[in-house]
This record gives structure tokens, C-alpha cells and sequence, in this order.
């Protein structure tokens, strides 16, 4: 069976760690459920009929959230640097279980490892960390980047993608925990990736306005967009990997086709503030968390706003993740709270080719 996050910690960090605590607390604060949204900016509906887990409150903003793969397990990382780990149930609660604390900067990137077995993560403070379920840190990179870390992803059990502030990428090989691969080919903070399902080709949006594609096989920029003038926020690769959808600053939905990374084949405007998280259901559908605080979901070609998932009030929502399963939406916003939406509907609906679950890291 396998072993649960935190249950090889002790309350006197015997685990060895530098910076780990263990604590086990009651169920998480906060309330569950969504305001009605009005206006046309919101539109849709919300499905919050099913019970979700409550929300996790924080003493301050959350900068990042990661669901484990296989267990009922979030880690939330947070602006002070601190990141915590909870079980999450709409039945019996929340419960942190582990938090640790070797950031000195905020925490900008999580992402556990495809067993479940290491988690991932990167800072401000420019490094990048693992550890394992007890806690331990089991491989540092203190000087990861020559600027703050700002995003990552990891493509495979093997592959670890880093970029920071000044739109510098890396890749590196957890397995050696050398740096295999490194790109310079942005002028500004990196703020999202995503990797095509052959894992040969890596995309990332940058503040710079473009979209840079790297080919991983030759270890070289394949190709940059043209400037879109525009801040690029997040990206996602839909339709079975012929068309990439990139949220922006200003609110629109760019659609590029694969393989014409020049110019943008199609533009989804609609969204009234910025889209700064992206997150595929499935092939034809992404959800949405914009600065308006609300989490919509929305088709692509043919382009049309779904129904909204949640809201987070007028605060930004920044990070949006599915649960192992897809069945849970997390979000989180600068409301220093973690909240969870039904989503079981997406994978009812979509029966054996439903949403893709374990959405971490990007």
C-alpha cells in the first residue's frame, strides 16, 4: 500500500529536513459553494450541486497549488514561501498533514513526480527544490536561475522544465539532477508551459508577447511568434495537438495552429480582464481563471463560453488545477484561499475520453 504524504514526519522534524514541520490540525476553515454572478461578463451557470471539500484558508496569498496523482493530497504553496500539504474530503475534511518551510521567497512552482513519490518545487529565491513524503529534501539547486523561478512543469517522470523573470528556460534531468538543457530566447518572465504528448516539442508564453517553441530533441528554439504587443499568461494544446489556445492580458483567447507559430490562426475575445490560468478538459473545451475572479469554462472552434465554474469574488484567480481523478477543480486567488468545485459532470459527460485529471505545474 502505498505510503501517505506526511505519515513518515514527526513533530520534532526528526525526519532531518532543514525547515520541516509536521502538524496535524482539525479540518481546514472556510465555506464551500459560489455566489450567483451577474452580467454578461460572467454568463453560463454554475454546477454546485455535488459537496466539494471546504475552502482552505491561509494567513496570506497563494502563489501556487499541486494535486497528487494518485492520493487526495494538495500542496499549496504560498507568497511567505511556506508550502503546506492536506488531505482534502468533502466527508471527512481537510487535514493538513505536512508543511515546509526551505523557501526563503515565495513559492512560484509545484508539481509532484508522475508516482507521487517526490515533490517539486521552485521560488523567487531562484531555487529548485524535492522532497520526499516525509518531508526530507532529497536534491537542492540553490542557484537554479540567475532570476526568480516563475513557473514550471514536468513533462515526464524524467524531465523537470524551470523558467524564470528574465524569460530564461531549463530543463533538467531528475534522474541526475543536472541541467540538460538550457534556452534564452525570451526578454521577460516565462509564465507558463506546455509540452506536446510526444515530448519532443515545448511551449512557453512569456510577458514578452510571444510564443516560443522549443524542439527537445535538437535542444534548440524551433520557432517564436510573432509579438502580439500583448503580455502571454498561459497556454494549452487542444484538439489532439493541432491547435495551441494562449491566454493574455487583455483578455483574449489566441488560437494558434501547430506547426504555424508565426501569426495567430484564430482570436476568442470576451474574457473583461486578463486570462491568467488555462486548463484543458478536453480536446475541445479549457477552463478559464481570469483577474475578474471568475473560472469559466469554454469551447474553442466553435468558440462559446460554457457555463462559470466558480468565483473567487473580485480577486484574481491565478493557478486552476484538476484533482487525480478531474472530478475536483482547485483554484486559487489572492483571496489567500484554496477553493475546490465539482467538475464530475466534465468526466461523466465525456465517459472514456473525459478531462484530463492530475493537472499540475505550467
Amino acid at each position: 500500500m502505498e505510503d501517505d504524504w506526511g505519515s513518515d514526519s514527526s513533530d520534532d522534524d526528526s525526519s532531518g529536513g532543514e525547515g520541516i514541520t509536521f502538524t496535524v490540525g482539525g479540518a481546514a476553515g472556510g465555506a464551500g459553494g459560489a455566489a450567483a454572478a451577474d452580467g454578461m461578463a460572467a454568463g453560463g451557470m454554475y454546477f454546485d450541486e455535488v459537496p466539494t471539500p471546504a475552502d482552505i484558508e491561509f494567513p496570506c496569498e497563494v502563489s501556487e497549488l499541486a494535486f497528487h496523482p494518485h492520493q487526495d493530497v494538495v500542496a499549496v504553496g504560498l507568497v511567505s514561501g511556506r508550502i503546506e500539504l492536506y488531505t482534502y474530503s468533502a466527508d471527512a475534511g481537510n487535514r493538513r498533514v505536512l508543511a515546509i518551510n526551505y523557501h526563503k521567497r515565495m513559492c512560484r512552482g509545484a508539481v509532484f513526480s508522475p508516482d507521487g513519490e517526490v515533490l517539486y518545487t521552485c521560488s523567487s529565491d531562484k531555487s529548485v527544490r524535492a522532497v520526499d513524503k516525509a518531508g526530507v529534501v532529497i536534491w537542492e539547486q540553490l542557484d537554479a536561475h540567475g532570476a526568480a523561478c516563475n513557473t514550471m512543469l514536468m513533462p515526464s517522470e524524467s524531465m523537470l522544465v524551470t523558467g524564470d523573470e528574465d524569460g530564461a528556460v531549463k530543463l533538467w534531468d531528475v534522474r541526475t539532477h543536472a541541467c540538460a538543457m538550457a534556452f534564452d530566447a525570451n526578454e521577460d518572465f516565462i509564465s507558463d508551459f506546455a509540452a506536446n504528448a510526444a515530448l519532443d516539442t515545448l511551449l512557453a508564453t512569456s510577458g514578452d508577447g510571444t510564443l516560443s517553441v522549443f524542439d527537445l530533441r535538437r535542444g534548440k528554439l524551433a520557432a517564436r511568434s510573432d509579438n502580439l504587443e500583448d503580455e502571454l499568461l498561459s497556454v494549452a494544446i487542444i484538439k489532439g495537438g493541432k491547435k495551441v489556445v494562449v491566454g493574455t492580458q487583455d483578455g483574449v483567447l489566441c488560437v494558434y495552429s501547430w506547426g504555424l507559430w508565426g501569426d495567430l490562426t484564430d482570436r476568442f475575445p470576451g474574457h473583461p480582464q486578463s486570462v491568467d490560468a488555462l486548463l484543458k478538459v478536453d480536446e475541445d473545451t479549457v477552463a478559464t481563471g481570469s483577474s475578474d475572479g471568475i473560472i469559466r469554462l469554454v469551447s474553442i472552434q466553435p468558440d462559446k463560453l460554457l457555463a462559470v465554474l466558480g468565483e473567487h469574488e473580485d480577486y484574481p484567480v491565478e493557478k486552476l488545477r484538476f484533482s487525480r481523478d478531474a472530478r475536483i477543480l482547485g483554484s486559487a486567488s489572492h483571496d489567500k484561499t484554496v477553493k475546490f468545485w465539482d467538475t464530475s459532470f466534465l468526466v461523466e459527460d465525456a465517459g472514456e475520453g473525459g478531462g484530463e485529471g492530475g493537472g499540475d505545474g505550467g
